[in-house]
């Protein structure tokens, strides 16, 4: 069954699993953290870099949520019962042990809380679980400032070594000491941010029932207990094996009828249209690991998306690549809270709703206030100008997805989408950027010509600034550039 979502365009669609499919159909499959779009070796972003690495056998790359508008894509899959059956004796026994460990990635929640405004004392924590959880500072997360003027949202952000999402909704009611108004947010942690977009829909219920019926938590403590991860007593930030029965609750994953599958589906192809050419100036920025901060007045969910979209920009997969620059981190939602903490990040992309962050211009590189991109640093105002080659890649880039809605409109092709194309779009720029500077590099002429730029995909007179810079970062000091790359 499939349901248009209250958040489209930004979601194109919800699968609702349930176990009265047609014809016995088993319930649908996301895939796994380790179904990535990019060859092993990627640096960079990755959804699955919580405090405890990449995912087994991800060699080091997170795959970011799957993105495709597809749902009979998702239909391919198999629960691991089915998936047992399709290879021999020996490879089912040698795999039981990887399936386990790609069902308990994705039930790692290690903390669910609500957070409600009291109109006295502000955010304040109201319940959670487990009960001796460090949740502190994560009622200024989950609500956040300025979401009084908004009637629901989600947020992303970061807490500590986890991640979290939190669903907020805010409720008119008839009552003087609330003020005519009870705010309340529901929300989760992971150490990964992977798959927690699969729980939005159960979250968003659950915020509604709190509204309606505050202290009604048992679904939250069935939720816990289900999906629950498991702290080594050390209290190292490290997520162990589930408890015995994970098991079965990973393999009956509908048991939870209202909760919907929610892809962030469309978000990338509705930030590439919303920032336009500026695209390729952010990708720069992405690229060199700049500390992006993008500011926007409540609703924050959409932003949260944008953080993603930048991450995206940066994926590298050839080996070895970025090994040694600064991981591009994603932060999600901040507030003043985290300023100490943004002091000594070298590089990240983050999102607020406070305005007095853009005072505060030693924590970050690059400002972005709706479609503005700005920056304070000299060295860095050059690569706000597009270069010939931004605008050339912009047209190709907007040429591949017209090209692409054209095969879906007119052949059904429902298995491509807008994010496998803008995602793979700019890996493969990335990708050819390193390859020429490898290729140059280990030449008994390591000088960078204009052919050499022109074969990264760059131009020689625009984007000098900008080569200088990348070589620097990730390394490639020791080559020579050529004297006929002048300013542009």
């Amino acid at each position: 069954m499939v349901e248009r979502s209250d958040r489209a365009p930004l979601l194109d669609w919800e699968e609702v699993p349930s176990a009265e499919k047609p014809d016995g159909e088993p319930p649908a499959r996301l895939p796994s953290p380790s179904d990535g779009r990019a060859s092993s070796g990627c640096s960079g972003f990755g959804w699955s870099s919580g405090p405890g690495g990449p995912a087994p056998g991800a060699d080091g790359c997170g795959a970011p949520p799957a993105t495709s508008g597809a749902p009979a894509a998702a239909d391919k899959a198999l629960p691991p019962d089915k998936e047992e059956h399709l290879s021999d004796t020996g490879a089912r026994e040698g795999s039981l042990e990887d399936r386990m460990v790609k069902w308990e990635e994705k039930d790692q929640i290690v903390s669910v809380f609500v957070v409600t405004f009291n109109t006295r004392t502000g955010n304040m924590l109201e319940w959670c679980l487990p009960k001796d959880m460090d949740l502190e500072g994560v009622e200024f997360k989950a609500i956040a400032s300025g979401s009084h003027r908004v009637s629901t949202d989600f947020i992303y952000f970061r807490k500590g070594c986890f991640f979290g999402l939190a669903c907020f909704a805010n409720m008119a009611v008839e009552s003087t000491e609330e003020r005519g108004a009870r705010m309340k947010s529901v929300g989760i942690l992971s150490p990964s941010y992977t798959l927690l977009y699969r729980y939005m829909s159960f979250l968003e219920h659950q915020v509604r029932l709190q509204l309606h019926t505050p202290g009604h938590y048992s679904p939250l403590e069935a939720f816990y207990e289900d999906k629950r991860a498991l702290l080594p007593p050390s209290g190292e930030s490290v997520v162990t094996a589930l408890p015995a029965n994970a098991w079965g609750a990973a393999i009956n994953h509908s048991m939870h009828p209202e909760m919907k599958i929610t892809h962030p589906a469309g978000c990338m192809s509705q930030f590439i249209r919303f920032f336009g050419e500026q695209i390729m100036v952010l990708w720069k920025l992405a690229l060199l690991r700049r500390r992006i901060l993008i500011f926007s007045p409540p609703p924050v969910g959409v932003v949260c998306y944008r953080v993603y979209c930048c991450c995206c920009l940066a994926n590298i997969s050839i080996p070895g690549v970025g090994v040694a620059v600064p991981e591009f981190r994603p932060f999600f939602y901040v507030n003043v809270a985290d300023i100490s903490i943004l002091e000594n990040e070298l590089s990240y992309v983050a999102c607020t709703t406070e305005k007095i962050f853009e005072e505060k211009k030693d924590l970050y590189d690059v400002y972005v206030d709706n479609q503005n991109v700005k920056t304070y640093r000299d060295g860095l105002k050059p690569l706000l100008r597009l270069s010939a080659a931004d605008r050339e890649k912009y047209r190709k880039l907007t040429e591949q997805r017209q090209m692409l809605l054209y095969s879906q409109e007119e052949n059904g092709d429902c298995v491509s989408s807008e994010e496998d194309l803008f995602i793979l779009f700019f890996l493969e720029q990335n990708n050819r950027i390193f390859q020429t500077l490898s290729e140059v590099a280990g030449s008994s002429d390591p000088t960078i010509t204009q052919e050499s730029v022109r074969a990264m995909g760059l131009d020689p007179h625009g984007d000098r600034l900008f080569l200088l810079h990348l070589l620097e970062i990730y390394g490639y000091d020791s080559l020579l550039v050529s004297e006929q790359l002048c300013c542009s």
